[in-house]
């Protein structure tokens, strides 16, 4: 067994990051075809995010029962399952013709995503030795946010070309080789935790972040302050205060609570929380700003958009180099800053912003990303005791999610809420002829994105200060 996965590792590697990069794919190709999506469907811009945010918001209320089934039944088969799932939630996708027909395709897909994301890291830690653990997982992380950044790109060139329904549908071939794959070369679980699911904890877990996502999501609609809005977040603060109750007293919790107690484990989950929103900040925001306001077909909206992953796959490798011999703390700082400076620069942009101006802003924030991600990833994974690398991988993905879910309610509620301002009516949509609110709202939301990276570099870099103080000490 031991020789089939030395043997084997790099083939299980590929299969693995094939489909954790289509699954994370999904989570932002839609984003530029949104508006296009919007007129054939016959709603608003603002009810056409749900597409994109129903998405996340399953795959975070089901990521955690993944991994906890992942342990109890073995995770090559969770994981295998989950691209199943997933293949047929995309034909679903691909075959929809009305809104919530298309939405309930999502969360069938987003229940598959799940499965995978779930089980990737903790299949790839077992196929792996130590001593290649780090590049391996390394690799992996680069291909989630390889992922996260290829989709408005790739998604722009799909729908200019044929429809947004090939969005979807280009997954099913490429699901269906993975699968193949995961049967014939992923690795047959032999030891798998004792124990019981904790429906209860499962349960209040999923309440929780439907009601919360949920209300983020439509509060933009509704208006905040509807009751409606209200009874979500005070549903979802509720049911997250009964639920680390019963954790802590669970002999088989849904969530290893224990894990934060790590200080370097909490704060870079944070980090990488903080990460996505801005991210995602910029990736619901740029194609609206890219199609309405500069009137770029998607093809060309798309290949602007390509800037950021091409660069990222530049970066990310040079960054995994670079911490092996100066540390993987500090490359995130300068990271963080880097996209900070990013998304800073890109409130400036306007309607008479040259190509070459958006492409080199847009490389100030690639870069940055890529050198935060990968040695970020490591350090969540490398914090921790093997025996709880399956939960410290579930609990990264799941805030992964959360964050791009966060970042997309951002973005659209700031960009919305400072549009209305600027008019003095409330707006839920782009309105032709008004550039100048689009813009300012738009302002708002990259200068607040680049405030949120910046408080996350802050906080490394006090960290760093007292790592550096503590070592003069013990000397």
């Amino acid at each position: 067994m031991e020789e089939v996965k030395k043997r084997n590792k790099w083939s299980v590697l590929i299969i693995v990051v094939l489909s954790t990069f289509m699954s994370t794919l999904d989570s932002s190709i839609v984003n530029v075809a949104l508006p296009r999506m919007a007129d054939s469907l016959g709603v608003t811009t603002a009810s056409i995010q749900f597409v994109a945010t129903s998405y996340l918001i399953v795959i975070s209320g089901t990521v955690l029962i993944f991994g906890k089934l992942g342990d109890m039944f073995g995770k090559t088969t969770m994981f295998t399952l989950g691209v199943i799932v997933f293949t047929i939630g995309s034909l679903l996708c691909g075959l929809s013709h009305s809104y919530w027909f298309l939405i309930i395709a999502r969360a069938i897909q987003a229940i598959g995503a799940a499965g995978t994301m779930a089980n990737n890291q903790g299949i790839v830690t077992e196929v792996f030795p130590v001593e290649e653990r780090g590049k391996a997982l390394g690799l992996l992380g680069t291909a989630v946010a390889l992922g996260s950044l290829v989709g408005p790109g790739l998604g722009g060139m799909i729908v200019g070309v044929l429809s947004w329904e090939y969005i979807f549908t280009i997954n099913v071939p490429i699901g269906i080789l993975a699968v193949i794959g995961a049967f014939c070369l992923l690795p047959k679980t032999k030891t798998k935790a004792k124990g019981r699911m904790d429906l209860y904890g499962a349960l209040l877990f999923i309440v929780t972040i439907v009601s919360l996502f949920g209300a983020l999501s439509e509060g933009l609609n509704l208006g905040f302050g509807h009751p409606l809005i209200l009874t979500g977040f005070f549903l979802a603060a509720v049911c997250f205060a009964v639920f680390l109750a019963v954790e802590k007293k669970r002999k088989d919790p849904m969530i290893q609570l224990d894990i934060f107690k790590n200080g370097l484990f909490s704060l870079s989950i944070f980090c990488g929380f903080i990460s996505f929103v801005a991210m995602f900040c910029n990736n619901i925001i740029l194609p609206f700003y890219l199609q309405d306001v500069m009137e770029f077909s998607p093809q060309k909206a798309g290949l602007i958009m390509m800037a950021y992953p091409l660069i990222l796959m530049v970066a990310a490798p040079v960054s995994g180099h670079l911490s092996d011999k100066i540390g993987s703390e500090i490359l995130t700082f300068i990271g963080l800053v880097f996209t900070s400076i990013g998304l800073f620069s890109m409130s400036f942009l306007n309607e008479n912003s040259a190509v070459i101006t958006m492409v080199s802003m847009i490389g100030i924030m690639s870069v940055g990303m890529g050198l935060f991600q990968s040695p970020n990833n490591s350090l969540i994974m490398s914090t921790v005791s093997r025996d709880k690398l399956g939960v410290a991988g579930s609990i990264n993905a799941l805030v992964r999610n959360m964050g791009m879910v966060c970042g997309i309610a951002l973005a659209t509620t700031l960009l919305y809420g400072m549009m209305s301002s600027r008019l003095g009516y409330r707006v839920t949509d782009y309105i032709p002829g008004r550039n100048d609110a689009f813009l300012y709202g738009m302002h708002i939301v990259y200068i607040t994105a680049s405030a949120i990276c910046m408080m996350g570099a802050v906080l490394t870099f006090f960290r760093l200060k007292r790592k550096k103080i503590t070592a003069m000490a013990g000397k």
